[in-house]
């Protein structure tokens, strides 16, 4: 397994990680018809725009098997809602179901950390949902620091989101 730097041409991939992770972490979580009507289709076009050279200020990586297979995948960049502490942000981490709890999700989040350190950040958050308590412990195992909560709605049911945040990078890079 390795982890690196994504390609216009990995949109595909991305997408269908990004909506099998989706479909299985957030059942009972969101509704079920907005999880069953996520497409790969259109996630494959807003992947292929996002990883455009030069249209985002943002990084992504994946994990990949020895095969070439895409397992996971992150994406940061700055931080999107003007937090004066928090300066990065980890945008998002999904991981397919059959390889997590086996180091992938670390690596995927040290990378994106490393980044955020080369790209002139001190510290960073990112949010989840607070009804996904695995990946709570997993960002608290991680150092985060739960800081603050708002509502987000997913098709069409409001859901709680809160962040963890990380002060100083230097100390979990």
């Amino acid at each position: 397994m390795r982890i690196r730097a994504a390609q216009t041409a990995d949109a595909g991939s991305i997408a269908r990680v990004h909506n099998d992770s989706r479909r299985t972490t957030y059942v009972g979580i969101m509704p079920a018809n907005h999880l069953a009507n996520l497409s790969d289709e259109t996630w494959e076009a807003r992947w292929e725009e996002y990883l455009t050279p030069g249209q985002f200020a943002s990084t992504t990586f994946i994990a990949e098997t020895t095969g070439g297979e895409i397992i996971g995948f992150t994406s940061g960049g700055p931080e999107r809602l003007g937090d004066p502490t928090f300066l990065g942000e980890i945008y998002a981490i999904y991981l397919l179901q059959d390889h997590q709890r086996r180091g992938v999700g670390k690596r995927l989040f040290a990378a994106m950390v490393q980044q955020l350190r080369y790209d002139g950040f001190a510290s960073m958050l990112l949010w989840v949902l607070e009804d996904n308590f695995p990946a709570r412990r997993f960002y608290e195992s991680l150092g985060g620091e739960q800081v603050s909560r708002k509502t987000t709605t997913f098709g069409g049911t409001e859901l709680t989101e809160v962040s963890y945040g990380w002060k100083d990078l230097a100390v979990i890079a």
